[in-house]
């Protein structure tokens, strides 16, 4: 690949990231949307954080299968109770660790 290439590939790479965050922020920052889509927009980051959390707390192995009793599952009970009743972003972190040390030393 020539040095044009190369730029031509950075420029596509930051087009293709770029877009996608800016067209939807473009298109819908001066309109009203409807209380439906607001309500279910809020929860979407709740949605693919539990989807991304769910498979490391409670399976394991190739192929998956469930697996209740890992210690990153003990550890991740009281850190969500700490952050529903909280809701403190810091304290949270500073719970889980905790209680993932804790656990990690009684197992």
């Amino acid at each position: 690949m020539t040095t044009a290439d190369y730029l031509l590939l950075v420029i596509g790479m930051g087009l293709v990231t770029y877009l996608p965050r800016w067209l939807p922020l473009a298109l819908l920052t001066r309109r009203q949307l409807p209380e439906w889509l607001v309500t279910w927009l809020e929860f979407v980051p709740a949605a693919i954080l539990g989807a991304l959390l769910a498979p490391a707390l409670v399976a394991t192995g190739e192929p998956r299968r469930l697996d209740l009793l890992r210690p990153e599952l003990f550890a991740a009970m009281p850190t969500f109770i700490f952050a529903f009743k909280t809701r403190s972003f810091a304290g949270t972190v500073v719970v889980g660790m905790l209680a993932f040390w804790l656990i990690g030393l009684l197992v």
